[in-house]
């Protein structure tokens, strides 16, 4: 089989063949047909060669409109591939990138943020939900006051020293009683007039009234026996002291929340101290306070001794009141900026510091306590009015209300009006 080109044939190249020819000249047209022959070459028509008498090459026939093999070499065009982009390594045509497409791009965008929040919000809710401790169950307090407009949470500092050891009890100054009391009681009153915080001394001079055990389920008849407001809580916990304030004031308690020493200090270090102006300064062996006037950041253990201290003061009982108002409100405030809520790393270890610390009423939401938090925090920046209860005098060392000014207060919280009464 002869695998020659055409007209080519092993006798026709003869013995030249890996040799190369011996003349001078290119081969002839005849040897090499599928040449062609520019004018100025050899065997072509005869021109002036350009360029400097340097002949051009020759160009194979059938290029189908490409230009000839060599066409544009010098400008990267080989093997008479069309101008234009190329492709990888250089063979045939590229597409031109598209352009980006910025109205797909933002909503898909839009969309994984949205599910993110999403996402979180849930998980934190149900996270924070699981951490209540719903002990309290306010069924269990009988012959209560209609409600009124607006609603009423019941928040106790009580001095319960769960979870502290002997070593955190005495850089505490909590002492090693058995049981727990009340520190502080106080009202928070959230309406759409104004939200009012009202302490209620823990030495007030209150009736106990007929009450059914918050263990036993036994009714304890009421005998008109008098006691302070701290001994309620004593005698029979949260649901007594809830029956208690409602027979005294006639206002009716929606919601209750208790914290104790340990939780209470937690919180305060979680957010990092909290900043609090104090205006004179003053200390007590019995709390551990030694605090000098002017701002200054307290860490947990200072701000419990802030809140605790009533033996530094004439009127002792009134002035830890307003104290507690001041701290708890500047509590709230610092909980609430930007670089507690925004920070995780800062707000999820308060929150956690805070919902492992408190017992809450059974009924009690998530939604409740944002409530009562923010209506503190408005407490604190001027939107609302804290004041003490009214007090008009004292009998054997209890205080005793001022029922006029008592009767007056009550009637404006339940008909959620703004608060015209003034305290001490």
């Amino acid at each position: 089989m002869n695998d020659w080109p055409e007209a080519w044939s092993d006798d026709n190249r003869g013995n030249r063949y890996g040799r190369g020819s011996g003349s001078a000249q290119p081969e002839s047209a005849r040897v090499m047909r599928q040449v062609r022959r520019e004018p100025g070459m050899p065997g072509g028509p005869q021109a002036a060669p350009p360029y400097g008498g340097v002949p051009q090459q020759p160009t194979y026939q059938g290029d189908q409109g490409y230009g000839g093999y060599d066409s544009d070499y010098n400008t990267g065009q080989v093997y008479g591939s069309p101008a234009g982009p190329q492709g990888p390594g250089g063979f045939g045509p590229q597409d031109p990138r598209p352009a980006p497409n910025w109205r797909r791009r933002i909503k898909w965008t839009a969309i994984t943020l949205v599910t993110v929040v999403a996402v979180t919000s849930i998980a934190t809710y149900f996270w924070a939900d699981s951490k209540l401790h719903r002990d309290v169950d306010l069924s269990k307090v009988i012959d209560r006051p209609s409600a009124g407009e607006g609603t009423n949470y019941l928040i106790v500092g009580s001095d319960s020293r769960a979870g502290l050891s002997s070593e955190d009890k005495k850089k505490l100054h909590t002492g090693s009683a058995d049981g727990k009391r009340t520190d502080s009681m106080m009202i928070l009153h959230v309406g759409d007039n104004g939200d009012t915080l009202i302490s209620l001394p823990r030495d007030s001079d209150v009736e106990v009234p007929t009450y059914v055990g918050s263990q036993s389920g036994k009714t304890f008849k009421g005998t008109g026996r008098h006691v302070k407001l701290n001994a309620a809580y004593a005698e029979d916990g949260p649901t007594l002291l809830v029956r208690t304030i409602e027979y005294n004031t006639g206002l009716h308690i929606d919601h209750y929340v208790e914290i104790g020493f340990a939780g209470f200090a937690n919180i305060v270090d979680a957010v990092g101290g909290v900043e609090i102006t104090i205006d004179k300064g003053f200390k007590d062996k019995y709390s551990g306070a030694d605090f000098k006037a002017g701002k200054q950041t307290l860490n947990g253990e200072e701000a419990l001794a802030f809140v605790r201290t009533r033996h530094a003061f004439a009127t002792s009982d009134l002035q830890r009141t307003k104290n507690q108002q001041k701290f708890l409100s500047a509590l709230a405030h610092q909980v609430a900026t930007p670089s507690t809520i925004l920070n995780p790393f800062a707000f999820y270890p308060t929150m956690s510091a805070g919902l492992d610390s408190l017992i809450v009423d059974k009924d009690m939401s998530l939604w409740d306590l944002g409530s009562m938090f923010w209506a503190m925090k408005g407490v604190s920046g001027g939107d609302g009015k804290s004041m003490n209860m009214p007090i008009s005098g004292s009998n054997g060392g209890n205080l005793v209300w001022d029922k006029a000014k008592v009767k007056t207060l009550v009637n404006e919280l339940k008909n959620d009006e703004t608060v015209t009464v003034s305290s001490n």
